[in-house]
Parts: C-alpha cells; sequence; structure tokens
C-alpha cells in the first residue's frame, strides 16, 4: 500500500499529523483495498534495545522476497 500512499498524496502539503492521517485514511487502490488510519498520540521512551536473544525469541517468518525486509510478526509471543 505504501506506493499507493505515496501517489495518494503526491503534491500535498504534508504540513500537518492530521493531514497525513487524512491522506492515509483516503487512500485507495482500483481493485477496492483501503487504508485505516490514525494518529498515536501515546508516548514511548527513546533507546530501547532489545537482545540478540530476544529478537530470534520473535515468532517471524521471513517471506521469500526480501525476507530482511518483508516478514510476519506472529500473535502471541512478547519479548521480555
Amino acid at each position: 500500500m505504501f506506493a499507493h500512499i505515496s501517489m495518494n498524496w503526491r503534491g500535498r502539503p504534508l504540513e500537518s499529523h492530521e493531514a497525513v492521517v487524512q491522506l492515509i485514511g483516503a487512500t485507495r487502490t482500483r481493485t477496492g483495498l483501503t487504508v485505516h488510519a490514525e494518529l498515536d498520540e501515546g508516548t514511548y521512551p527513546k533507546g530501547v534495545k532489545i537482545t540478540d536473544k530476544q529478537m530470534a525469541e520473535l515468532p517471524l517468518t521471513k517471506h521469500e522476497f526480501h525476507g530482511d525486509w518483508n516478514y510476519t510478526l506472529h500473535p502471541g509471543v512478547t519479548a521480555t
């Protein structure tokens, strides 16, 4: 969907978080796929590190095409 989102906001000023969320949410593909977008106003700690062991324990399935970039993270296990 990234390509469709980029095409949807091409040439439009991204002057606020609200504008970005609205443009993402208005994205549609010609086959009917849509996107839900909302601003997460939570605060999160910076610099959080996980160990190689924690990363290895995540239930990731790498995709055949560019598996380092494209993967599925399955629910049910959280890093500790």
